[in-house]
Order: structure tokens, then sequence, then C-alpha cells
């Protein structure tokens, strides 16, 4: 049996064995029934992606790891959603964009996330006071109440952060 067979087969009776499993998991975890479905497909794609599938000894810790993954991910777009809206219900109504504009400002805030992922708090208000709002580092030093080396450091460590999640730098 050839490679992809195999690996075909383990995504098969993943699938076959534990997806009920995991829409009950995701409906508890998630709170919402609804997105449990969508959620546990999210999951099983993110599972296409994985290397070396044959291996897994406990499907359902497996599952449950990168069912958590999708399901922060899930808030994070959500979140993002909601003060995307607030924002958009702010601005004056000539100038709000256009629904092609929203959906890329969305999407590319929603990658920023995910480099930002994993980022030291302060690190992370800081490039984002930064970049997003043009503070300057005396500015952001005042915010968060530190001095302005440690503004320095933070956004050298954002910038690291961000260069290792683009694949710019190794880990």
């Amino acid at each position: 049996m050839s490679r992809d067979a195999m690996r075909q087969d383990v995504i098969h009776e993943l699938y076959r064995d534990h997806h009920s499993w995991l829409v009950r998991l995701l409906r508890r975890k998630a709170g919402c029934a609804g997105h449990a479905d969508d959620l546990a497909q999210d999951t099983f794609v993110r599972i296409l992606g994985k290397p070396d599938l044959e291996r897994i000894r406990q499907a359902r810790a497996y599952l449950a790891t990168i069912a958590h993954g999708v399901v922060v991910d899930h808030i994070r777009r959500s979140e993002l959603e909601r003060a995307w809206a607030e924002t958009l219900a702010a601005l004056p109504r000539d100038t709000v964009p256009s629904v092609e504009d929203q959906a890329i400002v969305l999407e590319t805030l929603a990658q920023i996330a995910v480099l930002l992922d994993g980022l030291h708090v302060r690190a992370r208000r800081a490039f984002l006071l930064h970049r997003l709002e043009g503070l300057s580092y005396a500015q952001i030093a005042s915010e968060l109440g530190v001095s302005v080396s440690s503004v320095e450091k933070y956004m050298m460590a954002a910038l690291r952060h961000c260069c290792r999640a683009a694949g710019l730098l190794g880990r």
C-alpha cells in the first residue's frame, strides 16, 4: 500500500471513529452547537496538512489539541470582527470603506493576529500602539507605564517574533 493510500486510510479512520466525539467536545468548548460542526470540519482540514499521521497513538488527544487551536483561532477571528464592526459603526457614513476593502482589512487584521500569537502581552501592545496607532516610543512608554528602553526592547522582540512567524528568520 502506498504512503498516500495509508494516509487516506488514517484520515478516514480518524473521521469515522472520532468525528461525533469531536463535535460534542467542540459544542462544549465553543458553547454553540451551530459552530461545532464547522469547527470539527476545520479541525479535519488542518489535519490534512499534518505529516506522519500514521504515527498518532492517542487519536482523541491529538484531535483535541488540533481542535483547541481551531477554537482559539475562531475566537480570535470573532473578536477581530466585533472590533472591526465597532470601528465601522463609529465612522462617518461617507468614510466607510467598500465591502471589498472591509474584507481586505479584516483579513489583514487576522493575519496580524496570527503573526502576533504567542508574543508577550506588553510587546504585542507596544507593537500595535506603534504600528497601528502611530504612537511614538515615548508615548507608548507613558501608556504602558514603562521606560522608553523597555519599549525599544518590546519592539525588537515583536519584530523578531513576526519575522520568525513569517518564516523570515530561523527558529
